[in-house]
């Protein structure tokens, strides 16, 4: 194994242990408080964790395939792309302080939704451009 692949095998175990089997705190609470020794509960909060981050991962590869591959060619309809997907971010954070009250955390989507926004409409006129 040469050292790349052995930092490539760190570096997942790492995550792995953050993401599965750290005493992390949910609304100041340990989720070791919060199971109770009941190892089900424990399981799917950490469960919860690891799909977060997995989702998480999966649109940033996502984005930045649309942003370093046809976005910056010029292609019209990433640029569209990127803006539904901000939009979705905005109203799926929305719902949740609209319909759950939970308001912790709602200024970050706002905020990449303000500053995602600003980006693509700087780039308006390149893309509204001649070919």
């Amino acid at each position: 194994m040469d050292d790349d692949q052995a930092q490539r095998r760190f570096l997942r175990h790492c995550l792995a242990t953050l993401a599965y089997r750290g005493d992390f705190p949910v609304g100041g609470v340990s989720i070791g408080e919060i199971a109770s020794g009941r190892d089900a509960v424990l399981l799917g909060l950490r469960g919860a964790r690891g799909t977060a981050a997995a989702w998480g991962a999966a649109w940033a590869v996502l984005v930045l395939a649309v942003v370093l591959g046809p976005y910056r060619r010029g292609d019209v309809a990433s640029w569209w792309g990127v803006l539904a997907s901000l939009l979705a971010l905005a109203a799926v954070a929305g719902a949740r302080v609209l319909f759950v009250g939970n308001q912790p955390g709602a200024g970050t989507p706002l905020v990449l939704l303000v500053l995602g926004i600003v980006a693509l409409l700087l780039d308006v006129k390149r893309l509204s451009g001649p070919r």
